[in-house]
């Protein structure tokens, strides 16, 4: 990003009060097991400010902590496509009137966009720096199902083709450390990742967070999660195992302590930061080492 804009960008968070299809019953289910929007969402990030007060109040603490000029809107909260298109659009058009801000990440699911939508994105990309995160989480059913996401990897996948070649970027968001894989199979999806037209990746560690359907199946009937060393080991393998070309935004998830459960690894960002990138010198390790295409199947 420093590159394309020559300066820092960062990220402005903001909340637009979506829910999400699979939170509100349209799909039949009552939300992803493991869903607690208050393990990553910024205290001050509420939808009961619009959204442009939102992105000014935003800009005011980021410029302020990380002497930042340019900026993204990160609509990150559930399911940020899950409206009608003249809804969303005029949303996004208020974030972007600010004007340090570059463009827009928008977080959302891969069955909660259409071609309607994305001529719209289309245009603003046109114009701006637009992020499509979609939320995939693991590329095996056997996994989706178990967590209830309520789509399969075949619609992540449809997701793609609709909105490659429309100049928006595209990112993709996995979990690693679900019970129903084996650490070979969620390395593997590092290497089919590579091969997807996927540009931006966020991967991190399953957390048990408090108030969600996970951790009463936790506490029924626990499974191993990752040990501190364990992630600084699986993570280095799989930075070996992704395209160099892919931009990874997310390496760990640090839920607050008052509702994380599980793993407990008792370090803050920075020092989770160090200790991977200590850990890859150590091995001389660098993203894209063991890179080779092949293909996994769901």
């Amino acid at each position: 990003m420093r590159n394309r804009f020559g300066s820092t960008v960062y990220k402005v968070n903001v909340d637009a009060g979506f829910t999400c299809p699979n939170r509100d019953g349209t799909l039949g289910t009552t939300g992803c097991i493991y869903c607690n929007n208050d393990s990553f969402r910024p205290g001050s990030c509420r939808p009961t400010l619009s959204i442009g007060e939102q992105v000014r109040n935003g800009i005011v603490h980021v410029r302020k902590r990380y002497k930042a000029n340019r900026f993204l809107v990160y609509f990150q909260s559930y399911t940020n496509t899950y409206a009608p298109v003249e809804h969303l659009e005029a949303l996004y058009q208020e974030a972007l009137e600010e004007p340090s801000v570059i463009g827009l990440a928008i977080g959302t699911r891969p069955d909660a966009i259409d071609e309607a939508k994305l001529r719209m994105i289309e245009n603003l990309a046109a114009r701006y720096f637009i992020l499509m995160e979609y939320g995939l989480q693991s590329i095996y059913d056997k996994s989706l199902n178990f967590i209830g996401r309520g789509h399969d990897y075949q619609a992540f996948l449809r997701a793609l083709n609709m909105t490659e070649k429309r100049g928006i970027f595209i990112g993709a968001h996995l979990i690693a450390g679900f019970p129903t894989e084996t650490r070979a199979e969620t390395l593997a999806m590092a290497e089919e990742v590579s091969q997807l037209p996927v540009e931006f990746l966020k991967v991190h560690q399953l957390q048990i967070v408090r108030d969600t359907p996970l951790e009463k199946i936790y506490e029924q009937n626990p499974f191993p999660t990752f040990s501190y060393q364990e992630y600084l080991d699986f993570i280095a393998d799989f930075i070996e195992r992704l395209s160099p070309a892919i931009v990874l935004q997310r390496l760990f998830a640090t839920a607050p302590d008052n509702i994380l459960v599980a793993p407990q690894w008792g370090r803050n960002r920075h020092e989770i930061l160090r200790d991977i990138e200590k850990n890859l010198d150590v091995r001389n390790s660098y993203q894209g080492k063991k890179f080779r295409v092949t293909s996994v199947q769901s």
